[in-house]
């Protein structure tokens, strides 16, 4: 199934393929190449690895998931996001228990897609992503302070930990990194948009901030050795893999594994939403998941799709999957041809990156809207998932993260309205339905919303009082489905109404619940002979069979 899916995806890009499309890919490619340079050393160095891992993740993963992802569009590399999970991570297991943890989470990615349940990451209500997303901007700010100051400050497992540590401890800021850094932020945040467009601020910044440093030889840290190859000294390799103990690594495994897959189909979101062509899901994990199985082995960190460098390649008229692969070359080439220049940038420099691209990763609308309309559920998710995120480890806080998200979603689909009312003999005359208007105590219940164990509270609260019901008509058009709860909550209604003489009636029930009600043994036991297309005919049909109060 995948491959055949593959196969029809590069039918689609390539069949009217010309050399002027290809044309408008190569640019593309390296004008994505020049913006995926910088961000790719400074989310190196912002994962607790090296530039070097950072370039050869980017190039791996522009090449493996460039040729294997899911849409034209996606670029794939280390991002903003799976730094700020990998820098809290490394303190705990270190490099190599990252790489088996990248390596594992590939394989989770693959079985994913390969299963077909990239659907299911979708689910995670847009607050709780918001909250993520601000939470690990938040990381990425506080984890680059030490480099924007040029000092060495003492390692914490959480975000808030290093935080509250520049307030108890003596540090004396390095001037010249200061300057350094606050060059590219200055040059990213006043650089005009339509010159952006054209040469990126984040690398014109790195080069005048390198400049700069160069001519006045400051004393100040900078990236160091870059490896003029793909296969890194420092890498993972079969004998690390602790077979017999791969229990110990389930929490930075599903923490990144949940990442991957939710940055990933993130950023196909955004790309569907730039081009009009729908990304396949479960080819785009499958791509992740070989890509994360291979890079550990070459020296890299995990990756993920890239929203910053796809919406690059699409605004630069990217039309295939080309632009991924190209950029890859670019990257490969700048490997070889600039690594004298790369290796004596500031890391106060990439620091100036990270904290823009970390300012700039808010979802600054979405955050504006929520707060601005006072959503209240949402502003709680979206809080207590950033602080979550900030304060505790990583894996906690998507654990909590997804806690919320199915406390959201019952919020807001357990709430059933149900509308009781007396027949309105007056209403039906109007539509010319004739009734012997005699019987008093027939009444319709008009239900609208999911008919499932968090609702029954509310289906049972509204039937309390029946003394005086003879036929009772759920009109169920509105439900939508129904679980076993409900089938017993009207299993018990029915029971009800019979102890007392009376009738349970329903119209308008869509075939699935029908379908359901049938399984559970209601429709036998209330029989067929009450179900009815409209509560109109219920009415009718109850008037006619009378019963002891229609007397009273």
């Amino acid at each position: 199934m995948p491959r055949r899916s593959l196969t029809r995806l590069y039918q689609d890009e390539f069949s009217n393929y010309t050399l002027p499309k290809f044309q408008q890919d190569l640019l593309a490619g390296f004008t994505v190449a020049a913006v995926a340079l910088p961000l790719a050393l400074a989310f190196g160095v912002a994962s607790g690895a090296s530039a070097a891992a950072g370039l050869v993740t980017a190039i791996l993963a522009g090449i493996i998931m460039g040729v294997l992802g899911g849409a034209p569009y996606q670029i794939s590399g280390p991002t903003g996001a799976m730094s700020a999970v990998l820098i809290v991570l490394v303190t705990r297991y270190g490099l190599t228990g990252i790489w088996i943890a990248g390596f594992l989470s590939g394989v989770i990615l693959l079985l994913i897609g390969l299963m077909r349940l990239g659907r299911f990451i979708a689910f995670i209500p847009a607050p709780v992503i918001s909250g993520f997303t601000s939470g690990i901007a938040l990381i990425i700010f506080i984890g680059q302070i030490d480099n924007l100051l040029g000092i060495k400050t003492q390692a914490a497992e959480t975000a808030a930990g290093k935080f509250i540590g520049y307030f108890n401890s003596a540090f004396t800021p390095n001037s010249q990194s200061l300057i350094l850094g606050f060059i590219v932020i200055g040059t990213m945040l006043l650089m005009p948009k339509k010159w952006n467009a054209r040469f990126p601020a984040s690398l014109l910044g790195i080069i005048l901030a390198a400049l700069l440093n160069y001519a006045l030889a400051w004393s100040v840290p900078m990236i160091g050795a870059i490896p003029q190859t793909l296969i890194l000294q420092d890498r993972l390799s079969i004998s690390q893999i602790p077979f017999n103990n791969l229990a110990d690594f389930i929490a930075p495994v599903l923490t990144i594994t949940a990442l991957g897959a939710v940055e990933s189909l993130l950023c196909g979101a955004v790309g569907s939403n730039m081009t009009g062509v729908r990304m396949q899901a479960n080819q785009e994990l499958i791509a992740q998941g070989v890509g994360n199985m291979l890079i550990p082995f070459f020296g890299g960190v995990p990756a993920t799709a890239a929203i910053a460098r796809t919406s690059v390649g699409i605004k630069s008229g990217g039309q295939t999957r080309l632009v991924s692969i190209i950029h890859a070359v670019g990257l490969l080439l700048s490997m070889f041809l600039l690594t004298p220049f790369m290796e004596r940038i500031p890391l106060a420099a990439l620091a100036g990156v990270l904290m823009v691209t970390a300012l700039r990763m808010n979802e600054w609308a979405a955050i504006k809207f929520m707060f601005g309309k006072f959503f209240k559920t949402d502003m709680i998710a979206f809080t207590i998932t950033m602080l979550a995120t900030v304060i505790l480890d990583l894996t906690q806080a998507i654990l909590i993260g997804t806690f919320l998200a199915g406390a959201v979603f019952l919020n807001k689909i357990a709430s059933i309205d149900i509308n009781v009312q007396d027949v309105d003999i007056e209403r039906l005359k109007e539509k010319g339905i004739e009734t012997a208007g005699k019987c008093k105590h027939v009444r319709v219940a008009f239900l609208t919303g999911p008919l499932f164990f968090a609702a029954t509270g509310q289906f049972n609260e509204a039937f309390v009082n029946l003394k005086e019901t003879h036929a009772l008509i759920l009109s169920m058009r509105g439900v939508s489905l129904i679980d076993t709860a409900g089938l017993e909550a009207i299993q018990r209604l029915y029971e009800r109404l019979h102890k007392q003489g009376g009738t349970l009636m329903f119209a308008g029930v869509n075939d699935g619940v029908k379908k359901m009600m049938s399984r559970g043994g209601l429709v036998k036991t209330i029989s067929e002979d009450n179900f009815f297309w409209s509560s109109d005919q219920a009415i009718v049909e109850a008037e006619k069979r009378g019963c002891r109060f229609c007397s009273a």
